[in-house]
């Protein structure tokens, strides 16, 4: 469950008035709670439904959160035995680590000098998240 989570409560709130959809809300909220530690690699999560239900939102807002956090390694679904966190602080950092390694070997193939690199992904970093 999620941490603080009863039946029917959860420190996992969804504004309807907020201009950011629900299940940026959602996805958001879990990763903070990764973050925060309350959510420890190998925890398990809700079912979609359950979730939902708890959430007062539709089934497919929950799935489409977890489809996203799974897309990044947060979390992994594992059929019958459902959905784990997988991601920990230090698997995080890792998976900056190795995608920063990609991106050297990728400059360096292209002959992209490092300060542009290095300018580029300030950028990348400036810009807020925004759902797709």
């Amino acid at each position: 469950m999620i941490a603080g989570m009863t039946r029917g409560s959860s420190r996992l709130r969804i504004d309807a008035a907020s201009p950011v959809p629900p299940f940026e809300q959602l996805r958001a909220q879990i990763l903070d709670q990764m973050r925060e530690g309350a959510l420890p690699a190998g925890a398990r999560l809700p079912t979609v439904r359950q979730l939902a239900a708890d959430l007062g939102v539709a089934p497919g807002t929950v799935a489409r959160a977890y489809k996203e956090l799974e897309a990044v390694g947060a979390i992994e679904t594992r059929g019958r035995n459902g959905t784990l966190v997988a991601w920990s602080p230090d698997a995080g950092e890792r998976r900056v680590q190795e995608l920063a390694a990609q991106l050297a070997q990728v400059s360096r193939e292209s002959a992209v000098p490092g300060d542009r690199v290095r300018a580029i992904v300030d950028a990348a970093l400036a810009r807020p998240i925004t759902a797709d």
